[in-house]
């Protein structure tokens, strides 16, 4: 029925900071796993920052806002992206260019590992959205509106290609 019928997968989404986008992604890829009966197919699903700058911090009040006024709930507190989490997570998905590369060219370098970061906007099939998850940190609400739905097509995206799944 679909291409992962019998691995659980892993997925990691990484921003800045762990307070804005990934927390977000998270957020809305959990939110999406679950209703939509997918469950069995995740072992874990997670979110963290190429800084350290908020670790342990609760996501901007801004993030989850917009994610709670579209009913998607947001239960997350700002983590590092460690090096060994290459070997753990199948999925290590990077919200803009920057944060790719320091994860690919910086951190993977400090172990052992064939994985790699990529872009959540690679899931983007259509053209619909950029493909890089701008940050909206220092703009308006807009700008996480953008975002909420920006991850929201990437990750119906990324469950129907990655999945093989009809949603």
């Amino acid at each position: 029925m679909t291409k992962k019928e019998t691995k659980q997968i892993s997925v990691a989404f990484v921003c800045l900071g762990n307070i804005c986008r990934s927390p977000m992604a998270e957020a809305i890829f959990t939110h999406k796993v679950k209703t939509l009966g997918l469950s069995k197919f995740f072992n874990k699903i997670d979110s963290f920052g190429t800084s350290s700058y908020h670790v342990g911090d609760d996501p901007d009040f801004r993030s989850s806002q917009t994610c709670k006024k579209h009913g998607v709930p947001v239960n997350h507190h700002a983590k590092h992206f460690e090096p060994k989490f290459f070997n753990e997570f199948d999925y290590v998905i990077c919200m803009d260019e920057s944060n790719l590369y320091n994860l690919n060219e910086r951190i993977r370098s400090k172990t052992s590992t064939k994985n790699e970061a990529r872009l959540f906007g690679d899931w983007n099939t259509d053209g619909k959205f950029k493909t890089i998850v701008d940050d909206p940190y220092y703009g308006g609400i807009d700008g996480f509106e953008y975002n909420f739905q920006q991850c929201s097509y990437f990750s119906e995206e990324f469950l129907k290609q990655e999945l093989d799944v009809e949603l």
